[in-house]
């Protein structure tokens, strides 16, 4: 396929990858096949977009490849098989190697004390991965395009809320639902999941330069956000109504940094009230509009309150079993996507109930129970490539684009402390695309201003 048709095809192919994600992707590691339909829906768009994927690995900065690569090859490295005499001293493989003694069945082992599910963890980056190179060569306007996408993801996220809020069971949800009628979920199985794709729904529709300027887009910029942060509050989830402030905020800033910039130019231009009045008019509505869902909706609204008064909440019994899990297998860890096996082995009597922990609820302490030292030293990495990207973005024209792509990465960072919120295709598949749209205008900008 020659290089213009792969061009053409780039923006279709990763806005139908969005669409194929945000429908399918968001039950987690309890629905494969869906799973797999977003993935193979990956290598579609992957497929036609050689020219794309090699300029990638030729044109981004290196620390986003080497980090890609890095992400890669780890639980790669932990299903290749090693020898007795090597793996039985590796920290915690104990447990395996008596039961392998037992039945007689010691030879050569990988690391990972499930190679399955960790094989099965490395399937989980073809999305994000194929979002990062087949979008590598799109022009920078088509970010936008698709991040207007992602804000609708948004709206239809309220829209199938609103069925699900007034359901008697759960046939409004597409996983499932434990209290039908009572959480906003749309398309996931888990509520925090979907407040931080309103999150992101809510940041882009704040910063994203509008597809065609008008007059009116200012009032309808601001009645998005106003649904999208209702919604937030429907899920009933606590980080993503906190974190719904980092959005809000910069939204804030931005206002204020377009107000001095325009009364700069007026200044020497002659005296303007437009942009005073346009600036005060657009907080003016924004208040009106969040008093007017906290008239409209008080009971959801009180419910969602009441929850950050919760004093039982089972995660920090988790956390305290998970630290000592996470000891037992450290610094060399038990395995990418291992950590339901390995944690019930530690999991105190006092603490069991009828249902397993499933994750750490903590992805930090998850990730060093599976990945060990190299995972945590990965994870702080990709936030200093984040750091780093974003300060580089901040001369650009589209800074607020890259800036939006940047925090919504600090958002996922952030719930990812009482969370697990990249263990499904959707937020795969979105903070792809958060990162791509970051790394280009950040690349682009240092390419142009070296």
């Amino acid at each position: 396929m020659d290089k213009n048709l792969a061009e053409r095809t780039a923006f279709p192919g990763l806005a139908a990858l969005l669409c194929v994600a945000f429908l399918l992707g968001g039950g987690g590691s309890y629905f494969g096949l869906a799973n797999l339909g977003v993935q193979l829906a990956a290598l579609a768009i992957l497929l036609p977009s050689r020219a794309a994927f090699l300029q990638f690995w030729t044109q981004s900065p290196v620390l986003l490849r080497i980090l890609v690569s890095a992400s890669l090859l780890l639980p790669l490295i932990q299903i290749v098989p090693l020898p007795p005499s090597l793996w039985k001293e590796i920290p915690g493989h104990n447990l395996v190697t008596r039961s392998l003694e037992l039945t007689g069945a010691v030879g050569w082992m990988p690391l990972s004390v499930s190679p399955l599910r960790t094989l099965l963890a490395i399937t989980a980056l073809i999305t994000p991965m194929a979002i990062l190179a087949a979008g590598w060569t799109l022009p920078r306007q088509r970010f936008i395009w698709l991040g207007w996408l992602v804000v609708g993801f948004g709206i239809a996220t309220t829209l199938l809320g609103v069925f699900q809020l007034g359901a008697t069971g759960g046939e409004a949800t597409l996983f499932g639902e434990r209290n039908p009628g009572d959480v906003l979920l749309g398309t996931f199985a888990n509520r925090n999941s979907t407040g931080l794709l309103l999150g992101f729904g809510l940041t882009l529709a704040a910063l994203l330069p509008a597809p065609k300027p008008h007059l009116a887009m200012v009032a309808v910029r601001l009645a998005v956000c106003a649904v999208l942060l209702l919604a937030i509050i429907m899920t009933r989830s606590r980080t993503a109504v906190v974190l719904a402030v980092l959005p809000l905020t910069m939204a804030g800033i931005k206002a204020v940094w377009w107000f001095m910039r325009e009364r700069g130019t007026i200044e020497a231009r002659g005296f303007s009230a437009r942009p005073l009045a346009i600036m005060l008019g657009s907080i003016g509505l924004l208040a009106v509009s969040t008093a007017a869902l906290v008239v409209t909706a008080p009971g959801p609204i009180g419910k969602t309150l009441e929850r950050f008064e919760a004093k039982d909440d089972p995660r920090r019994y988790i956390w305290d079993d998970a630290s000592y899990t996470a000891a037992r297998y450290w610094p060399a860890g038990a395995g990418m996507g291992t950590f339901d096996e390995v944690f019930q082995v530690d999991e105190s009597l006092e603490n069991l109930t009828q249902r397993t922990a499933g994750r750490a609820h903590n992805d930090y302490l998850e990730l060093a129970i599976e990945a060990g030292l190299p995972g945590l030293v990965l994870a702080a990495l990709w936030l200093l490539l984040i750091a780093w990207l974003s300060w580089g973005a901040r001369h650009a024209p589209q800074r607020w684009t890259a800036w939006a792509g940047s925090l919504f990465l600090v958002m996922i960072a952030l719930q990812s402390i009482t969370d697990y919120p990249l263990r499904n295709q959707t937020l795969l598949a979105l903070a792809g695309f958060a990162l791509l749209m970051l790394a280009r205008i950040a690349t682009d900008q240092r390419r142009a201003h070296p």
